[in-house]
């Protein structure tokens, strides 16, 4: 038996020209792909495995090994072909994989996971459940937007509990940012709640001495409350 994927086969209308390379992935499953989209999203010819040509694929000689996993090329070659693979439901860590592997088939991350491109979207979708990983791989490429989307999830998150792999995985800028997302959290809220209200005019139920007894409550209240707080 041979195993092929479902959307990189020979028949497949994924392009107006047919397939003229064929990829096969280290568990054994073929992709027949277009060799010129391949270059052009690389900048060394997919790791030189298309330099200086690739044959046609009648020509067995044309089966490039890939030491990728099938869900992991798979991945890969849906981002190259700008399409969404979410329909796979590929795992968190193939996807890092993919994300991290792209630089070694000259494929620059920030230039194909932007919020218009579906793997942004895809990687977003883990948000929730994986935040502090997220905010890592986006660091350690750059993906502005993409750490910036996923940083609202981040606000619930102990910063006592960051490992030094994490540290260094996420980088010092991104780092410092993570840390003033949570400080500038709770400063903002001191700045709200610790000031008393404006004193007014005295009246018939409320005279300077009220008003003292209100400023005192309040500064205890709120100095309470702002000893507690948490960024998120």
């Amino acid at each position: 038996m041979v195993s092929v994927s479902t959307t990189f086969y020979p028949g497949a209308q994924l392009h107006p020209a047919p397939p003229d390379a064929i990829l096969l992935s280290s568990d054994a499953v073929f992709f027949y792909v277009h060799s010129h989209l391949l270059h052009e999203a690389s900048d060394n010819s997919f790791h030189s495995l298309l330099s200086p040509s690739t044959p046609s694929f009648q020509d067995r000689e044309s089966v490039l090994e890939i030491p990728e996993t099938s869900a992991v090329l798979n991945i890969i070659l849906h981002t190259v072909y700008q399409m969404s693979c979410s329909h796979y439901s590929p795992s968190f860590s193939d996807i890092v994989t993919a994300v991290t592997q792209l630089p070694y088939y000259g494929i620059l991350p920030n230039s194909r996971i932007t919020p218009a491109n579906p793997l942004y979207t895809l990687l977003l979708s883990y948000a929730p459940l994986y935040p502090i990983e997220l905010y890592a791989l986006a660091a350690s490429f750059d993906l502005y937007e993409l750490a910036v989307s996923t940083s609202p999830h981040l606000l619930s998150f102990p910063l006592s509990s960051l490992t030094d792999e994490m540290a260094k995985s996420i980088g010092p800028v991104y780092l410092k940012r993570l840390f003033f997302l949570h400080f500038g959290r709770i400063d903002a809220l001191k700045r709200v709640l610790l000031p008393p209200p404006l004193p007014h005019p005295p009246t018939q139920w409320c005279d300077f001495a009220d008003q003292k007894k209100v400023t005192r409550a309040w500064a205890l209240a709120s100095a309470y409350l702002a000893w507690d707080a948490r960024p998120g």
